[in-house]
């Protein structure tokens, strides 16, 4: 019996193509060649960070000289022996922060062990000669690594780097030399690294040092508010409206939120500006605060958060989704403490940023309440609160479109009926949840058989008189799939409204893409067809025109007046006209001219006769 043996496999290492993977980390995973600064800068403090956990009477510092062509970053940390150069520098993907160097792991700014690589985005070259301080008896030891992926390691005499720290050479690659520039290069470390806590300096220049302005004692609340509005203007570049401090040790939160002295779109995300234990991480986070608080931009400094691997952007998590709730919470807070102790602050801030609290108070019962009286709405009786509405009537109707709004409102105002404009955003919505603030107020939308219904009918001998005429303009409107009727309303001075609800317009809608569609589509749209309502034309009695027009001894003059009323109707709604819609307008004003300056009678023959009336005399 013969036993077949399995052959053995042989491991195989994954070969890396450092060109290749730096182009990968310009290309795909850093946003821009500048974060080089800030790679350098968290490894020199997470380098000190190293060292204090073991010496805290270690110095601190960070130095950066740039000439043009190089750059040199010297820190006082913990250093490398040369077994960790090998196992860190040159290993993609190796942190010491993941391999238990420190036990406070969390106290490290870079978790992913990458940083160093993303130097080779503007440096041909980069040396790093670094001594230990673990190992006081250890030589200083050098790594230079090219962009082609071959490094060399040696050890250096012992007076060649005498204290304990790393010093990072950059030589620049071709093309790249404007990130060695000296300016450059102090603002790429003044905007990255101003609120680290230790001492970071590019020549002489300091770099970090002062005190972001809400971890500063300030002598009364106005220095303070003063304070934070420089910051602001310093930062972001506006003066804020107003500022709302972020005080969260609970969620590791320090900073502030500046409300936009402008108005901005609910779907424009906010650029929030995170640094991380000090370092800058990102000033365009997106995700920090809840969707409708898009009226305030953030700067905050977080010893909770995560960074994604790029150090960018913020990795969405429970831990940020705490935050994000927190964070809405304060601003909560502060919106009804504004609403409690400063109602002129509260309609300066809702006169540019409504639209952002009506979007939370959608969402949240108790803001709903507390900024019920505050909120403005578009009404039928002009620009009010729901909260002042709910107290005049019992019955408060809607429209969901702004359309509909305009065809009603004049004629409900007259009516005595509550009408809101719930056509802009979040609008119609909050009326809706309006009882769950008001239990007592009852909630309808408007439509047009409600609007027909609030009209006074006519009494039998003037519904009897006015029968002609509507069977002629029922006749006249038919085609246009319009009822007409009459009814008796204010104000008096409009003859005539034309009301008409959604379904009756969807219904319309379908019916012409079905004339126009193959017999495919128009199978498919036919059996979508619905019984809808037709839309009204509704004669105001109470207008003299439309009495003088019922007057009329001939039925086609009464017709054309009617297809005027018809249009003009329309555009008092400002309903967009169908092409079947300005045709029949065009035609009843040019018919209404011609009743109105109808042609010169025949001249007697003893005066003399206009050759443009012989002209139009043969044309008819």
């Amino acid at each position: 019996m013969t036993t077949h043996e399995t052959p053995t496999e042989s491991p195989h290492t994954f070969q890396v193509d450092l060109r290749g993977l730096v182009d990968l980390l310009s290309q795909h995973l850093y946003a821009s060649p500048r974060v080089y600064v800030r790679e350098l800068l968290q490894n020199g403090v997470d380098a000190i960070t190293a060292r204090r956990a073991l010496d805290p009477g270690a110095p601190g510092t960070v130095r950066i000289h740039a000439t043009g062509t190089a750059l040199r970053v010297t820190d006082s940390g913990i250093g490398l022996t040369e077994p960790e150069v090998h196992q860190l520098l040159a290993t993609i993907g190796r942190s010491s922060k993941r391999d238990g160097l420190q036990e406070a792991r969390k106290e490290f700014l870079g978790q992913f062990g990458i940083g160093l690589l993303a130097c080779f985005v503007v440096a041909e070259t980069i040396r790093v000669v670094s001594r230990s301080a673990r190992t006081p008896d250890a030589l200083p030891v050098e790594w230079v690594a090219r962009g082609d992926g071959s490094y060399t390691v040696r050890t250096l005499a012992d007076d060649e780097h005498p204290e304990p720290g790393t010093t990072v050479h950059l030589t620049a690659r071709h093309g790249s030399e404007q990130w060695f520039d000296a300016g450059t290069v102090a603002g790429l470390a003044a905007d990255f690294g101003a609120l680290l806590p230790y001492d970071v300096r590019v020549g002489d220049e300091p770099v970090t040092g002062q005190r972001p302005p809400w971890e500063v004692e300030h002598t009364s609340p106005t220095a303070r508010t003063t304070a934070l509005s420089a910051y602001c203007q310093d930062t972001f570049g506006f003066a804020p409206l107003d500022s709302i401090e972020l005080d969260l040790p609970l969620v590791g939160i320090r900073g502030v939120a500046y409300v936009l002295p402008g108005l901005v779109s609910p779907a424009q995300r906010g650029g929030h500006r995170v640094h991380l234990k000090g370092m800058l991480l990102t000033d365009r986070a997106e995700t920090l605060l809840p969707d409708w608080a898009f009226f305030v931009r953030c700067v905050l400094d977080t010893d909770a958060l995560r960074p994604t691997a790029s150090r960018e952007q913020l990795y969405e998590d429970e831990t940020l989704a705490a935050v994000r709730e927190a964070l809405g919470d304060r601003v909560r807070d502060w919106l009804a403490q504004l609403a409690a102790t400063s109602p002129e602050r509260l309609r300066r801030f809702l006169a540019v940023h409504h639209l952002g609290v009506k979007a939370l108070a959608l969402h949240d019962d108790d803001v709903l309440r507390t900024m019920l009286p505050w909120l403005p709405f578009e009404t039928s009786e002009g620009e009010l609160t729901l909260d002042d509405l709910a107290r005049r009537h019992r019955t408060v109707h809607f429209t969901r479109t702004v359309d509909e709004f305009r065809q009603v409102s004049a004629i409900a105002a007259a009516q005595g009926m509550a009408v809101v404009n719930g056509g802009y955003t979040y609008d119609a919505a909050l009326v809706e949840a309006l009882p769950l603030a008001r239990p007592e107020v009852a909630v309808e939308e408007l439509d047009a058989s409600v609007v027909t219904a609030h009209l006074d009918h006519l009494d039998p001998s003037a519904e009897l008189a006015l029968a002609p005429l509507l069977a002629t303009a029922r006749t006249r409107l038919d085609p246009l799939d319009c009822d007409v009727v009459a009814r008796a309303f204010h104000p008096a001075s409009l003859a005539a409204i034309h009301l008409d609800d959604r379904s009756a317009r969807h219904e319309r809608a379908r019916a012409e893409a079905e004339s126009q569609a193959d017999d495919l589509w128009a199978g498919i749209l036919g059996s979508l067809r619905e019984e809808a309502p037709r839309a009204r034309l509704v004669l105001n009695h109470l207008n003299p025109l439309v009495r003088r027009i019922a007057g009329l001894p001939d039925p086609d003059l009464a017709g054309v007046a009617v297809e005027a009323l018809y249009g003009q109707s329309l555009l008092q709604a400002r309903r967009p006209l169908r092409p079947v819609d300005q045709a029949l307008v065009n035609r009843a004003f040019g018919e209404l001219l011609e009743w109105a300056a109808p042609a010169r009678p025949p001249a007697r023959d003893d005066q003399p006769r206009d050759r443009a009336d012989d002209t139009q005399e043969k044309d008819r």
